[in-house]
Order: structure tokens, then sequence, then C-alpha cells
């Protein structure tokens, strides 16, 4: 029997890289009384978003304790398949991601990764800790944020210095040296699309693992 504790890990943003995710993931070596929280972005830019949502799917099928939380990305892309504002997702990477469809010799998008995207969470709290895709508006609650905020925000939330009691955990904003680990906040997305690195956090102890990202992108996009 195996007695070790289950590990709180979190995940950040992986925007179609799949073979980082997969060496990731040898690295971190999940095991059933871990709890993993993928951070959301997902899908655009990188050579393989279909592939990235088939292992999460699996993933989630396999450790079902696992919290994936919505970015703005899968929000775009949802919109995207419901026929609203194709220029925003087509713009920023949704051209990468249906590309990725296609070399699997498919147009359409599987049942399976629709309602993956649909059941995305906007947010997961602990004790200890608030998962969000990109932060929160400060002086308000998780439950009173925007979806807006909770997928897009940026400088209003990391130029405060509002403390919500608890380790605000979040992707969105790429940085440039590594995660950015602090007591109140941690932001893991490294820029795996980039070719920087992916990384994972064990949010308890603050141990990453990081792996670096191959063929960075170097296209221009209008949004994060």
């Amino acid at each position: 029997m195996n007695s070790k504790p289950g590990r709180l890990l979190a995940v950040g943003d992986i925007h179609g890289c799949l073979e980082p995710l997969e060496r990731l993931m040898a690295q971190v070596a999940p095991r059933a009384q871990d709890q993993l929280v993928f951070l959301g972005d997902y899908v655009d830019r990188g050579p393989d978003s279909a592939g990235v949502l088939d292992y999460l799917c699996d993933f989630g099928r396999r450790f079902p304790a696992t919290v994936f939380l919505k970015g703005n990305h899968e929000a775009m892309f949802l919109d995207f398949l419901v026929g609203r504002d194709r220029l925003s997702f087509l713009a920023n990477g949704g051209q990468e991601t249906l590309d990725s469809y296609e070399k699997r010799g498919s147009q359409e998008i599987p049942d399976a990764h629709r309602r993956f995207l649909e059941d995305l969470r906007l947010y997961y709290e602990t004790p200890d800790f608030i998962f969000v895709h990109a932060g929160l508006l400060p002086g308000l609650s998780p439950e009173q944020q925007s979806e807006e905020d909770l997928l897009w925000i940026r400088n209003a939330f990391l130029n405060s210095s509002y403390s919500w009691g608890k380790t605000v955990v979040f992707g969105h904003t790429p940085q440039t040296d590594g995660p950015l680990i602090g007591s109140e906040r941690m932001g893991l997305d490294t820029g795996a699309v980039y070719g920087r690195s992916l990384t994972c956090c064990e949010v308890n102890t603050a141990r990453c693992w990081s792996v670096s990202a191959r063929e960075p992108k170097r296209k221009r996009f209008l949004f994060f």
C-alpha cells in the first residue's frame, strides 16, 4: 500500500504543446492520491491543440480528482464553435488549433472535446489556495468575480498588493525568468509556446518541475 500523502499540483499554460506536456507529466509521475489543477489555455498557437485535448480528456478519466480550469483561449474557442467572434479566435492562434484537427484527418471537433471545454471551471479554491487562469480583481472574493476578470485580468491583479488570505495560483501572464513563487502569488505560465518552458508546481512545498519547449512561435498575436 502506498502511504505517501497526496500532492496538490498545478500546471501552467500548455497552448498546444503536447510533447512538452508528455515529458513534464513523465517527470512529475502523478499518483492516484495526487490532485492536479490545470490552469487553462490548453489550445491555440502551439502545434497540437487537438492532441493536448485528447491527452487531457484521457488524463481526467485516469485521475478523476483532476481540476481543469478555463482560460481565455478556451473561451475564444467556445465562442468560435457557436459562431461568435471568429476573428479573435483565428487571429490569436485559433488557426493553429483548427490545423491540428485537420492534420488528424478531421475538420470536426470531437464531441468529447466540446464536452471537455463546456465543463471547464472558472476557479478552484482550497483552504490555502485559489487557483484561477488569469487572476482576481482586488477587493472581491472569487465568487464575486466576473468571468472576464477571471480569464483576462492582468495589471489590476499583478500590480495590486491586495491579499485574499490565500495564495493565488495563476497562469495567463508569461513569466520570463521561470515560475513566479511567492507567499501571495504563484505565476506558472512560463512561456512554453514561446520556446521557454512548461511548468508544474507542488504548491504546498513550492517544488517545481519544468521542461524546455521546442519550436518557439514567433507569430504576433493580439492577446496573450
